[in-house]
């Protein structure tokens, strides 16, 4: 397979040069999907026919004068995204026929700005999980050892950016889904504050942790695509109404002065020994660009997956209520009665992890355990986020692993959910303080990426992708392909 330009900001500048048009671009990249599907399972849906005519119209639009910086460009988005007129399944047999009348804002917000949609990426039902392998399509492959998991829960989106299927992806991130699998990956991915980017559309699984982000090959890609994708939405009532700086504005930026903090807790016995060597390797080109190290402490942090499986689960149960069979989504054949169709409809289109934490959170909601776990989980939440906060009067951004190793096989953990969830140990604490974070590629173990996770205080979305930027303009990680996609 012949490999595209690797990033968006390089096939935007070759669109504009007139180096390809979009429909070649978009004909290249439909071209290496179809090569790698079997493979990777990376799509549950591809649109060929329709991002063809899409390519078409980006072309029209740039001879005619009215092309923006990204016009042109393909990508592919999370199948939690509703896309109006295809199918959006949220990887669930309990969606699997739902085609949606209505575009999500992250996807409007995209198309305005003429980005070609390839197709519906595959992922962990209703995005609960850490490996992908919860998907009613089936399991993704990691581009670089197809027996490994690529990570979840937008296992698709950061597979089909490591194997360039395409140059960038949108995916969620609720517990670590983006920052996680693109770390297994060796991908860019970010996660922005919560509230930043809208989830009109955006199909709920925790509602007060849920964030949309992206999955890119680089930072100065996410810094491009992120503009777009943010600001306020009055459909979205978590939806922050803050002005939305160029996140490509700041890029290069010297990082002079920077203070990191190296939190404490993340250097823990569980973490690889091989990876934590890669992320000390990477401080070291942070100090050859002039930040300084402070280790800092969030004693709190450690709480943050038991605080996360009672939280999430608890909105979880109640997100998930409306599928009951009765107006859209999976229905049972030839229910007795009204309770019998409810009974078998969630029981047969939910698959067992979804059951799973959809019995933990209704548990954790009744009346006899709210205080003793919902509430209790509430409480250590404000702590964790108190603990942020306390760092953030010291630094400037927090750094430390993403995951606490390699990807692991497929079917390895599958039997654990215990040890499953503890692939998002670094990455939870985020998510509950509703802080921004990334992750970026930052060397190998055994042939397998790690990534490196920055954490930054509420809206510093752009001090971020700046100090991700350059780190990447001094190390050539995230530009390392698998060799079967090379």
């Amino acid at each position: 397979m012949s490999a595209p330009a690797a990033t968006v900001a390089a096939l935007a500048k070759g669109l504009a040069a007139g180096d390809f048009s979009s429909v070649e671009l978009t004909r290249s990249y439909l071209d290496r999907i179809q090569a790698a599907q079997p493979g990777l399972n990376a799509f549950i849906t591809v649109t060929a026919e329709a991002a063809l005519a899409e390519a078409a119209a980006a072309d029209a639009a740039r001879a005619a004068g009215k092309a923006g910086a990204l016009t042109g460009v393909p990508l592919a988005h999370k199948d939690i995204f509703c896309t109006e007129g295809v199918l959006t399944t949220c990887g669930s047999k309990m969606l699997a026929n739902f085609v949606s009348p209505y575009d999500a804002t992250v996807v409007s917000g995209l198309r305005r700005s003429g980005t070609v949609m390839l197709g519906k990426l595959n992922m962990d039902e209703f995005a609960m999980g850490s490996s992908n392998e919860t998907s009613y399509f089936g399991p993704v492959c990691n581009p670089w050892n197809v027996a490994m998991v690529p990570g979840g829960s937008s296992g698709g989106s950061a597979a089909a950016v490591a194997a360039r299927l395409v140059p960038a992806a949108t995916a969620t991130d609720t517990g670590g889904s983006i920052r996680q699998p693109a770390a297994l990956c060796g991908v860019t991915g970010i996660k922005p504050t919560y509230g930043r980017v809208s989830r009109y559309g955006m199909i709920a699984f925790a509602s007060s942790l849920d964030q949309a982000g992206l999955i890119t090959v680089s930072a100065e890609d996410a810094a491009l695509l992120l503009g777009p994708m943010s600001g306020f939405d009055p459909k979205d009532s978590t939806s922050v109404e803050s002005p939305v700086p160029d996140y490509t504005r700041t890029l290069g930026d010297s990082l002079e002065g920077m203070t990191i903090g190296i939190v404490k807790e993340f250097f823990d016995k569980g973490l690889d020994a091989d990876c934590e060597s890669r992320i000390r390797d990477a401080m070291r080109v942070y100090e050859k660009l002039g930040a300084t190290f402070r280790e800092v402490s969030c004693p709190n942090l450690p709480l943050s997956v038991p605080t996360y499986y009672v939280v999430a689960p608890a909105e979880c149960s109640s997100n998930l209520a409306r599928f009951d069979g009765v107006r859209f989504g999976y229905r049972c054949e030839s229910p007795k009665n009204l309770t019998d169709l409810y009974m078998r409809s969630r029981g047969e289109g939910f698959g067992a992890e979804v059951k799973r934490r959809i019995m933990t959170g209704t548990y954790v909601l009744s009346a006899g355990y709210y205080d003793a776990y919902y509430l209790k989980a509430q409480r250590v939440r404000q702590l964790i986020s108190a603990d942020f906060a306390r760092a953030f009067s010291e630094v400037d951004l927090l750094l430390g692993p993403t995951s606490p190793t390699p990807a692991f096989a497929i079917g390895a953990k599958s039997d654990d959910p215990i040890t499953m969830y503890l692939n998002d140990i670094y990455t939870i604490g985020a998510n509950l303080a509703g802080l921004p974070g990334m992750s970026l590629p930052c060397g190998f173990v055994g042939g397998l990426p790690v990534g490196l996770q920055l954490i930054g205080p509420h809206f510093s979305e752009a001090r971020m992708l700046n100090a991700a930027h350059r780190y990447q303009l001094e190390t050539d990680w995230h530009l390392q392909l698998p060799a079967a996609f090379a």
